[in-house]
């Protein structure tokens, strides 16, 4: 990498993310040294300004960041480092610097099974579809899988891609409630499929 350490007084900014989950985790700092020394041990080490010398994270508390993939950026002067953290980031304990999970997020869909979860604990089932299938039960919710699914292949045979989206977006919700009957969310989906890979 061709990093340009002179524009910035010999330190460039690391923005370090998790590379499964995406999350920012921190922000440091590298000299040159300090990326030499992360690229030979797969550790991520920054250059301490207030330690004035080396330090690699979690040298300590044996919450190291483990070198998974760097990019420069468009300047020549930023690096974004992609890591797999052992254990929390912040020197706080919390999982980012930003007081944040490192959990998966994704986008739109993670809020839809927070607002699932919500709406199964509400009190009046009445004032909720989401409540009033949980309250009919399993079966209820897998028939729902099942009718959605089997009106998902009828469109997806057909020519309106309207209604295709429509009947997918009904099977994706429906699907993403049994989930929760069952105790589960799209992550545990997810790890069954990176298990496969």
């Amino acid at each position: 990498m061709n990093i340009d350490y002179d524009k910035t007084n010999g330190l460039v900014p690391a923005i370090i993310q998790d590379a499964i989950t995406n999350k920012v985790l921190m922000l440091g700092y590298m000299n040159e040294a300090s990326y030499k020394k992360t690229i030979d041990t797969k550790l991520v080490t920054f250059y301490s300004r207030t330690k004035q010398r080396l330090w690699t994270k979690g040298e300590e508390s044996g919450h190291v960041l483990q070198l998974v993939d760097m990019k420069l950026d468009c300047d020549n002067d930023a690096l974004l480092i992609k890591v797999n953290p052992k254990g929390p980031t912040c020197h706080k304990g919390s999982d980012t610097c930003w007081d944040e999970e490192n959990e998966i997020d994704y986008g739109f869909i993670s809020k839809l099974e927070s607002i699932i979860n919500k709406r199964r604990s509400e009190a009046s089932q009445e004032a909720s579809y989401v409540a009033s299938l949980f309250s009919e039960g399993i079966n209820k919710i897998a028939q729902k899988v099942g009718e959605e699914a089997v009106e998902v292949v009828i469109e997806a045979k057909d020519t309106n891609d309207e209604l295709f989206l429509n009947e997918s977006a009904d099977l994706l919700f429906h699907y993403l409630i049994l989930l929760q009957a069952k105790g589960y969310r799209l992550k545990d989906i997810e790890e069954v499929l990176k298990s496969r890979h």
